[in-house]
């Protein structure tokens, strides 16, 4: 997993740098990149627990909106996480998750892969983590 630059180093860092360390804290995600960056120039955090803390209050706020494209936009976020037990997938932390799902029998994973189906249809756009 890639090391993150100290906690209060942030504010300081470019756009990209600081949507990496977004990448290795969260799914990477264009749409969180686009929600929290700018959280990680204007704040100063304490640790990364706190840091966390905040970008799960700002998904929180997108739960709580009344609007429809708040709505949008937190379910586009959800979806970056990968299918439960997809093989191929984007952060170093889903691979590692992935890993012990992947270990199973075949079976397993045609089970998981057609519960994975059936939610996606039940809840289009949304994946279930």
């Amino acid at each position: 997993m890639p090391s993150l630059p100290p906690i209060s180093s942030l504010p300081s860092l470019d756009t990209e740098e600081r949507a990496e360390v977004l990448d290795t804290l969260f799914e990477p995600c264009q749409q969180l990149h686009t929600l929290s960056v700018s959280l990680l120039r204007e704040k100063t955090f304490s640790s990364y627990d706190e840091l966390i803390s905040a970008v799960g209050n700002q998904l929180r706020e997108l739960y709580n909106s009344d609007l429809e494209s708040d709505t949008k936009w937190l379910d586009s976020i959800l979806a970056a996480h990968p299918r439960l037990g997809e093989k191929k997938v984007d952060s170093e932390q889903s691979r590692k998750e992935q890993a012990q799902l992947n270990q199973g029998a075949p079976e397993e994973a045609q089970k998981l892969a057609e519960l994975n189906r059936k939610y996606e249809e039940a809840f289009p756009g949304l994946r279930y983590v």
